[in-house]
């Protein structure tokens, strides 16, 4: 039997997706809360490695498991032996060529930037932050270049695994709520810290430093030392993984109040 899951995590408890020797890892947790399920070891794959502080609203995973287990006691079962910081929101047996990565047609980051002179307190660990005042057209301007498919090599973390720098970019947005901005990307695929370092670079032009056509020069150089230095996590959610209708998967939800601004289409 295949199971898919979708699990939505706080991403400042744990030190990323993968798999570490330490256990700190979600994907250590989950294991370890579905094999007390199953009451066999449990693999994982999941549709978009997250990095160390970068949360999760709509993560999907599946694996394999010969046990005969109701979807309840996945979820709910699942659930009761996960730390606060993680959960499974929805589980669906699924067809045995289901692929929570391969089967994916598209992932949507959402980054959520505080811009204010004060550093922000209850959001602490949930948004960025730059103190100083930000041009959003300028920055929208700037973002409305990187659509379509390019080579980001320029915004592609130097330990990146990927064999091909090539990604195409769907949507490309910045929309604000009052103090907040909130940066949309979706992509079929993204690079490491990809967004992160788009994001770093936005803020750039958001500043003054550079002018919106600076962007597309960036990318057209492929040189990441040329881009702005990669941004904090903090305010990183990957938000959803779009799949083909005929899976039969759950729609996401935006369940955290930070991202509650993100709805502003």
């Amino acid at each position: 039997m295949r199971m898919a899951l979708g699990i939505e995590y706080d991403g400042g408890g744990f030190c990323g997706w993968q798999s570490q020797s330490e256990g700190c890892a979600v994907q250590d947790r989950l294991e370890q809360a579905c094999a007390g399920i199953a009451n066999v070891p449990v693999k994982t794959v999941c549709a978009g490695r997250t990095d160390a502080g970068v949360h999760a609203l709509g993560q999907v995973v599946h694996f394999d498991c010969a046990v005969d287990r109701p979807v309840s006691a996945w979820v709910r079962g699942v659930n009761a032996l996960l730390p606060a910081g993680l959960a499974v929101t929805w589980g669906q047996p699924v067809a045995a060529d289901f692929h929570a990565r391969f089967s994916a047609l598209s992932r949507t980051y959402r980054y959520i930037l505080l811009n204010s002179p004060v550093r922000p307190a209850t959001d602490h660990g949930r948004v960025g932050w730059f103190h100083a005042p930000l041009d959003v057209e300028r920055m929208r301007e700037a973002a409305s270049r990187l659509i379509g498919e390019h080579d980001f090599s320029a915004f592609r973390a130097a330990e990146c695994q990927a064999q091909s720098p090539v990604r195409t970019l769907h949507e490309s947005a910045i929309h604000q709520s009052g103090p907040y901005l909130i940066f949309v990307f979706r992509a079929n695929a993204f690079l490491h810290h990809m967004v992160r370092n788009l994001v770093g670079s936005l803020v750039y032009v958001g500043k003054g430093k550079h002018p919106p056509q600076w962007m597309a020069a960036v990318l057209d150089g492929r040189d990441r030392s040329q881009a702005a230095p990669t941004f904090d996590a903090s305010g990183l959610y990957l938000a959803q993984v779009e799949y083909a209708p005929h899976w039969g998967l759950p729609a996401p939800r935006l369940r955290s109040p930070q991202l509650a601004h993100a709805e502003l289409q």
